[in-house]
């Protein structure tokens, strides 16, 4: 993004203040907590290792306290190093301190595994009489997550190893891809990955056709590299479950997520089986756009709006107001707890070189505060970009006095924060649209935004499982192989109403979380549909269930989500429950189909 857009957009001085954290990279605190976090994991090992079995649990409460308190300290130091790193990849002396981060959690790792290994080594009769006392009331569940790792723990030498080799592990080469993909420039004017992608949402068809040559150019020109990163990424996995005796390339984060096997296959099923709704959008959106061929790089074109009411740039202050307005039309807490994150200097906002692509939401720890980084252009996605994060960081906030063992949200919950959150910003602007064809270009847009979240988040899981499966069976992965996974995968959802060219066949190549966290990008589909049930009843119910809502957020992951959603009446192994989202989905398709 040009500096004068920047300008434009009012973002140029939207940077965050890490303060929170630390007042700088050579804040003398830094030191000081590197020096404790390192020391106290040495004293804890020496104090503990080899006695956890015969903790009473006043003691057993009292070594997780000091655990807790480690991890926080050491989460602080984590946190700032990366949100430093991100905005400067290019940045030498910000690489180094990541590194050395990671080093230090690394090694504090390797003194503080043996909790976890003799923990699940506890018989479970004694485990279940020390979980079931009053003084683990706070760690419950916790502990209770900790045992169901059990059956794919290594041995206390090996846990310790892999801890001791962690920094050079997934790790960095999720580094390494950060710094290619931020470094990469596209086109004749050298562009930055965001720029490139913005214009895929221009009106203009020869910019967006444009656009995705660059874009496919400029990964080409590095796909030696990024095809390396996958096959080494997928290999690493494939030796982990194996370690680790998961039967499947999706067990992992199934039980990350503390969710079972048959709720993901029950997911990723009925949402596959209704990939006709895809298919009716897109021939809409073709006949709309008034195009004989509907192409990928036409997915994102904005639809023809009334003269006047034409695409416009939304400045940072605009974007600003519509999602705290939104937000405090649901709850006046949660638009105090978003407006935080702009009047605390808690967000990153503007596009240059060296930035990371994308947007997140970073909890820190408890102690501090959550932050947001996207890369704001000033288009209308643009927003419920950042309507998406700060529900993230909404979530974060609220999670935050569970304290730290208790504040990490299973993803598939942390998602639905997000998506929610772009639901009421999208719901404002649909009230405010006066025309007709206003209304419909709207909702199209949010139809393209739940596509995006449900079903191409599925398909693209779907490339992830012919991915690591191909990986296993077949060996090193060519570029043309991934190629081939991803076209199979995206063909499925678009069948004949888009027609996908050569240039996008390499578009795997830049998508992060396929390297980060493999087997994630289900939890969007899970977080939107699950979102579309909780609006519908938020609908009927009022306030009543902002109430209910934001006290779900509270809760963060001091339950499965099973036990977090029991109130809200929610089966989420009935494939019902996933079909009336997607009716719902199918119930906005008809009305811009409609109109």
């Amino acid at each position: 993004m040009t500096l004068p857009l920047n300008e434009q957009l009012g973002t140029a001085q939207v940077v965050w203040n890490l303060h929170f954290l630390y007042q700088g990279e050579h804040d003398a605190h830094m030191k000081a907590d590197m020096v404790w976090c390192r020391n106290e994991a040495k004293r804890l090992a020496e104090q503990y290792s080899g006695k956890v079995a015969g903790l009473e649990a006043a003691e057993l409460a009292g070594l997780l306290r000091e655990l807790e308190a480690l991890d926080e300290k050491l989460g602080r130091l984590e946190s700032f190093s990366f949100l430093h790193f991100i905005t400067q990849t290019d940045n030498a002396a910000a690489s180094a301190l990541l590194q050395q981060m990671e080093e230090l959690a690394a090694e504090v790792g390797r003194h503080t595994v043996f909790f976890q290994v003799e923990w699940n080594l506890v018989e479970e009769t004694r485990a279940n009489s020390l979980m079931a006392a009053p003084e683990l009331a706070g760690y419950r569940h916790y502990v209770q997550t900790l045992r169901s790792h059990a059956p794919h723990q290594l041995a206390l030498l090996e846990e310790e190893l892999l801890q001791e080799l962690a920094p050079t592990g997934r790790s960095a080469w999720d580094l390494l891809f950060d710094k290619v993909m931020s470094q990469m420039r596209f086109g004749a004017q050298g562009r930055s990955e965001e720029e490139v992608l913005s214009d895929l949402y221009r009106p203009e068809r020869e910019l967006r056709r444009q656009a995705a040559q660059e874009l496919t150019e400029g990964l080409r020109s590095h796909l030696h590299i990024l095809t390396h990163i996958f096959n080494t990424l997928a290999q690493e996995k494939m030796i982990m479950d194996r370690l680790r005796r998961y039967p499947a390339w999706i067990s992992a984060i199934n039980l990350h997520n503390e969710l079972r096997s048959e709720t993901v296959d029950t997911l990723v099923e009925t949402v596959t089986a209704n990939y006709g709704i895809v298919h009716r959008y897109y021939h809409l959106k073709r006949s709309l756009l008034g195009l004989n061929e509907l192409y990928d790089y036409d997915r994102y074109a904005p639809l023809p709006q009334p003269e006047g009411e034409d695409e416009r740039y939304i400045s940072w202050q605009q974007c600003r107001e519509m999602v705290v307005q939104a937000f405090a039309g649901f709850s006046p807490h949660m638009a105090e707890i978003a407006s935080r994150f702009f009047a605390e200097e808690r967000i990153h906002a503007p596009v240059f070189s060296g930035k990371r692509g994308g947007a997140f939401a970073h909890p820190t720890v408890p102690s501090a505060r959550p932050y947001v980084l996207v890369n704001y252009s000033g288009r209308r996605q643009d927003v419920f970009t950042v309507a998406h994060e700060l529900g993230h960081g909404v979530h974060q906030a609220l999670a935050a006095a569970q304290g730290l063992y208790n504040s990490d949200t299973p993803l598939v919950l942390a998602e639905t924060a997000s998506v929610f959150a772009e639901m009421l910003v999208f719901k404002a602007m649909l009230q405010q649209e006066q025309s007709a064809e206003a209304k419909r270009a709207l909702i199209c847009r949010k139809l393209e935004s739940i596509f995006a979240t449900i079903f191409r988040q599925v398909a693209m899981n779907r490339f992830e499982k012919a991915m690591h499966e191909g990986r296993r069976n077949q060996g090193e992965l060519s570029a043309e192989q991934l190629s081939q996974f991803w076209l199979e995968t995206q063909g499925a959802m678009f069948a004949d109403s888009v027609t996908l060219s050569e240039n996008y066949r390499l578009w795997w190549a830049y998508i992060p979380h396929f390297l980060a966290t493999p087997g994630y990008v289900y939890a969007y589909a899970f977080g939107e549909l699950l979102v579309l049930a909780l609006y519908a009843r938020y609908e009927k119910e009022g306030q009543s269930f902002a109430d209910a809502y934001l006290n779900l957020l509270a809760a963060g992951g001091s339950q499965n989500p099973y036990t977090l959603l029991a109130p809200f009446d929610i089966q989420l192994d009935d494939p019902a429950f996933w079909q009336l989202g997607l009716n719902l989905v199918e119930e906005l398709l008809q009305q811009a189909e409609n109109a």
